[in-house]
């Protein structure tokens, strides 16, 4: 193990992994800076207020933990794992006190802390693959088992899902659910424990979706976008028309439309349909395209990893990484009912962005030991 450790340092920096995400930071800067100058000019006088707070808060913080994460030896992450899962636990409890939880649009999904905002469910998702990696690694050989394999695999599911929920919060515990499934399929599961994990799961988010009269409002409306346009379907309404206005070209950087109080939510979960609106068919094709790279280079780096716990772990940030881009992007192009979720790298939220750049640091330290 110690060779393992000296020859890992004498290892570089991952470029192509570098170079990835500071491309997807730089596109998604200059992206959020064109989809917020409206609220960015309303609320701090300039246009590029909001991209500024994002650069400073989420990307300067997220930058030293990628460049600390990346020089910690990943196998230490099996012994921190567990810790950083229960302070995540206990920083989604901390929502409900009145005077830290902070409520927007129905959810309770920020704490506030003197002037600053932080989500912990972003630090949620990156805890739960590191714990869940750890843990699958742990139990190689019973993984397979139900008794101690798949039923401990769904009890863990189901905490998470609680805390979630009580938010709420279906966009990120999609995400995790689907994250984790693939993780434990890759771990050791068997198929006939991966397709009974699927029917769980549908036929849970059948009955979340029952349960709230929102939730299935927006299945019905993405069967049949024109059910209400004026109501649960106004925003992919709206952002059906911002990226079919786009065309092949698009409008032109920062001459979109659809940003002036047209589409809800410009810089979050729509910030997708804006950017296509503005760059186009292979504005979106070049980003999708970035995206699909980073998700290669984590599996090659996964591949190639020099044990069981660094595979699961690099394989487990890059399907996080991916899933969430795709639910982000094929929700507001209506390929998807909509969740909410930031495409990452791109939406504004400095916690969002910080997390997924340590968890860059984190594949980086991986690549290191291949």
């Amino acid at each position: 193990m110690p060779n393992a450790n000296r020859s890992a340092i004498a290892h570089p920096i991952d470029r192509q992994l570098l170079f990835l995400v500071l491309g997807l930071f730089v596109m998604g800067l200059l992206i959020l800076t064109s989809a917020s100058m409206t609220l960015s000019y309303k609320n701090f006088g300039s246009i590029g207020g909001y991209a500024l707070r994002q650069l400073i808060l989420g990307g300067g913080l997220g930058l030293v933990f990628m460049a600390v994460t990346s020089r910690i030896p990943y196998r230490a992450w099996r012994a921190w794992s567990l810790p950083l899962l229960l302070i995540s636990f206990v920083l989604l409890a901390l929502l409900f006190v009145p005077q830290l939880g902070f409520s927007a649009g129905g959810a309770t999904r920020w704490l506030r802390l003197g002037a600053l905002m932080f989500q912990p469910s972003e630090l949620l998702k990156l805890a739960f693959i590191l714990y869940l990696a750890s843990w699958l690694d742990a139990r190689r050989r019973e993984v397979a088992s139900i008794s101690y394999g798949m039923i401990p695999f769904v009890i863990m599911l189901s905490v998470v899902g609680v805390f979630l929920l009580m938010q709420p919060d279906m966009g990120t515990l999609f995400v995790i659910v689907v994250t984790a499934g693939l993780l434990y399929f890759l771990g050791g599961g068997k198929k006939s424990q991966v397709v009974t994990l699927v029917l769980l799961g549908v036929a849970m988010f059948y009955l979340l979706i029952q349960l709230a009269p929102y939730r299935f409002d927006r299945v019905r409306v993405f069967f049949n976008p024109g059910l209400d346009p004026q109501g649960a379907g106004y925003q992919i309404t709206q952002a059906s028309i911002a990226i079919g206005s786009g065309g092949f070209f698009g409008l032109g950087f920062g001459r979109g439309l659809q940003k002036y109080q047209y589409l809800p939510e410009p810089m979050g979960d729509s910030i997708f349909a804006i950017f296509t609106e503005e760059m186009g068919f292979l504005g979106a094709a070049a980003l999708i395209a970035l995206f699909f790279f980073l998700f290669l280079k984590g599996c090659m780096i996964a591949r190639r990893a020099p044990d069981v716990f660094g595979k699961l772990l690099a394989a487990g940030i890059a399907i996080g990484m991916m899933t969430q881009a795709f639910v982000n992007m094929a929700a507001i192009s209506g390929l998807l009912p909509l969740t909410g979720i930031p495409l990452p790298f791109v939406s504004y939220g400095g916690t969002s962005l910080a997390v997924m750049l340590a968890g860059t640091g984190i594949l980086m330290n991986i690549s290191r030991h291949t």
